[in-house]
């Protein structure tokens, strides 16, 4: 018997819209269901500061080694200078520590205007990378360089396409979706009224991430954070400590702690409204708990 070649589609096109809407969204290359805070692909590397060589290593290996296709991004340290002029960049010294760890593959992208960001050119060598690093400085600039940009979607880009991001301090918080300390009038803020500022590049979503907790004597400052918006997962990352993040999952690696701000769980009246991970502890975010050891 011939089916017609129209009913075969229009039959094809409704299954499909039962996996969708009866089922729920689901990564059909993995046969699971789509990640609610991580990357569906590719790895995140968030440092809380003061990223040493372990972490930088090991961050390039999950990027190719040596065949790493590398962007780095010092926009972070300011568009301007304090007499309010353009702060310029020179590639080889921004790159310079990533040549020391085998890389030739590396280019700087910056720019304080985000029109440039929003061209093609501009983000040529962005096109073909795997890897992407943010340094420190403020969060706030890079939102004002390159939010809502064409380069912002390319950085999704390189993870769509199985590669890494990473970045250390204002390069943590950046990829959280809530964005602690984004006002220009200091970092002792946590949140901002300026709706421009508000959020980061949400490569985890549904989190706010908080970075020098050690060092700055920061554990308690996401709290009132997570108080006012309690579905957030609240994560407050030591220096010399990074969560590698897979989909829903992360891994702790690192010297220090990470206090993670969960408002489903229950504390009693004595405890701190977070708990503490350390090296090799593994989470995960979206059944809020924490996992056996591998």
């Amino acid at each position: 018997m011939n089916i017609a070649p129209s009913l075969i589609k229009a039959a094809t096109a409704l299954c499909c819209f039962c996996v969708l809407v009866g089922f729920g969204v689901r990564d059909t290359t993995l046969g699971q269901e789509a990640p609610s805070y991580g990357p569906e692909s590719g790895t995140l590397v968030i440092v809380g500061g003061a990223a040493g060589s372990a972490i930088l290593q090991r961050f390039v290996e999950m990027a190719g080694g040596t065949n790493a296709r590398l962007i780095v991004v010092p926009t972070a340290a300011g568009n301007s200078n304090v007499f309010g002029k353009l702060k310029l960049y020179h590639e080889d010294e921004v790159v310079a520590r990533w040549r020391k760890l085998g890389v030739k593959d590396v280019h700087m992208l910056h720019t304080h205007d985000p029109n440039v960001a929003n061209t093609e050119k501009f983000v040529q060598h962005l096109r073909k990378a795997n890897a992407v690093w943010f340094d420190g400085g403020r969060q706030w600039n890079l939102v004002d360089s390159y939010a809502g940009t064409l380069t912002e979607r390319e950085f999704h880009n390189v993870l769509a396409r199985g590669g890494v991001i990473g970045g250390s301090s204002a390069g943590a918080t950046i990829q959280g979706d809530y964005l602690v300390r984004g006002d220009v009038a200091g970092p002792q803020i946590m949140m901002t009224a300026d709706s421009k500022h508000m959020h980061g590049f949400a490569f985890l979503r549904g989190s706010a991430i908080d970075q020098h907790v050690d060092t700055r004597n920061r554990w308690d400052d996401l709290v009132p954070v997570i108080k006012q918006f309690p579905n957030l997962l609240g994560l407050g990352i030591s220096e010399g400590t990074a969560l590698i993040v897979q989909r829903d999952t992360f891994e702790v690696v690192g010297r220090g702690k990470v206090a993670v701000h969960d408002s489903r769980k229950i504390y009693q009246p004595t405890e701190k409204p977070y708990f503490l991970l350390s090296q090799g502890d593994r989470y995960d975010m979206k059944a809020r708990q924490i996992l056996p050891p591998e």
